[in-house]
């Protein structure tokens, strides 16, 4: 197996993966349960104590799932059984009907889904250090994540085009009934949204299971688990003793935490503050997609040439000053200048923080990885995803909880989204004692 065939089988977890979070998280499913609930402010709420739910199952096992995978190995055999999760909890989605909606059940299956997804990410992420030197892992993590973009953008302009209809007219997007005969009064082509992401998944591991070897061994020595969390405790006892590891790893947690609800709640605040339908919704998600394909790729080369380091800091501050005009703007004024209520100044505007969402979240993430890669120890290095994921998962809660609190306190989905902003600032603050060279190994 050649390595260039290993590192196309690694990109298409990306590309497989992602329509769960462009198509159920953000630009589809997300707004469609907020028309099923009717009120925005009530829908924001709802999703994000569901979405902190979820969070909080990964920050619990993706570090001792990571700990134990580094001693037994065969990294493969979990991501088999996370995929299962996903292609469960998407599929599911198909039993949302606006006229047996069920909230608790969704978010259930969703949460089956999104686990999955998860947990798969942090064995696929562990193998990136596989794949070539320090100094090639940049620009193969960012064109990674170009590519999953790509494969996000496809499934989105399938989902528009083909699927999905307006609920006033019954056609999609280019003017036809859903396919395959769905009726548009049952919103079955909306509904199919949950199938085709799981389908899509499931077709397209195809060539990460073909190509894609783990070095590690298939069989887990004697006392595995005890000696992995032995490993675990003795790697969280000492995390202080390493401030580099402990500051990217509290940075990361912030940062990531803010970019995460600026997808989840994207959708459902375009949806609540400007009045947009999902087709509306969808056409700035492929404009947020293209945006990121271009710009993880671009990122990937500018990792290479200056490292992650201040990739990362210059996207936290793009991010951060979104979060600021997204509160700013609104049907009603842009900016704090007052608009008229036809005017397309408040759409142009949130086209424009869609794309710069897009462009730096792509880079950003992307980088992310590659700096994880650098402060690991590479002896236990899905261990130190598993730390990642419960980094980016521990307070993953706060987006959307914050959210939702301040959504429910306010009654406003504007002044809801501001915990964002000081997501992002703590962030920026933390990375300022990270050091992207370290590579100290776990104390024994």
């Amino acid at each position: 197996m050649t390595n260039r065939k290993r590192i196309w089988g690694w990109f298409f977890f990306d590309w497989a993966s992602q329509p769960y979070n462009t198509l159920l998280i953000t630009f589809i499913f997300a707004p469609y349960v907020k028309e099923l609930i009717g009120d925005g402010a009530k829908a924001q709420a709802a999703w994000g104590f569901g979405i902190a739910a979820a969070g909080f199952c990964i920050a619990l096992l993706a570090p001792i799932l990571g700990a134990i995978s580094d001693v037994s190995g065969n990294r493969l055999r979990w991501i088999w059984l996370f995929s299962l999760m996903y292609v469960v909890g998407a599929a599911a989605l198909w039993w949302a009907a606006p006229g047996d909606f069920d909230l608790i059940r969704t978010l259930f299956f969703f949460a089956i889904g999104l686990i999955g997804m998860e947990f798969a990410t942090i064995f696929t992420n562990s193998m990136l250090p596989d794949l070539g030197s320090k100094e090639e892992i940049g620009r193969i993590s960012g064109s990674g994540w170009a590519f999953g973009y790509v494969g996000g953008l496809v499934a989105l302009v399938i989902m528009l085009a083909l699927l999905q209809e307006n609920p006033e007219t019954g056609r999609t997007m280019i003017g036809i009934e859903p396919i395959f005969g769905l009726d548009p009064a049952a919103r079955e082509g909306t509904r199919a949204v949950g199938p085709l992401s799981a389908i899509w998944y499931a077709v397209f591991m195809i060539p990460f299971f073909l190509f894609v070897r783990d070095p590690k061994v298939a069989k887990a020595p004697k006392g595995a688990v005890k000696a992995a969390l032995t490993g675990l405790g003795r790697t969280l006892a000492g995390l202080p003793k390493r401030r580099s590891l402990f500051a990217y790893l509290g940075s990361s947690m912030f940062y990531r935490d803010g970019l995460n609800g600026m997808y989840t709640f994207g959708g459902i605040y375009a949806s609540g503050v400007l009045g947009w339908s999902i087709v509306d919704i969808g056409v700035f998600g492929i404009l947020a997609i293209v945006s990121g394909a271009i710009f993880a790729w671009i990122g990937g080369h500018a990792d290479v040439r200056f490292g992650p380091k201040p990739v990362i800091t210059l996207c936290i501050v793009i991010l951060t000053l979104v979060a600021i005009s997204i509160v700013l703007v609104s049907r009603e004024s842009v900016y704090f200048i007052a608009v008229g209520p036809e005017s397309a100044w408040p759409d142009i505007v949130f086209y424009v923080l869609g794309a710069l969402i897009g462009a730096a979240g792509g880079v950003l993430q992307a980088a992310s990885r590659t700096m994880m890669v650098r402060q690991a120890n590479p002896a236990r290095m899905t261990e130190a995803f598993g730390l990642y994921a419960l980094a980016g998962k521990a307070t993953s809660f706060l987006a959307p909880l914050s959210i939702g609190i301040a959504t429910s306190l306010t009654g406003s989905q504007s002044l809801g989204v501001t915990p964002l902003i000081g997501l992002f600032v703590i962030g920026l603050i933390l990375l300022r004692w990270v050091n992207p060279e370290n590579a100290k190994a776990d104390p024994a």
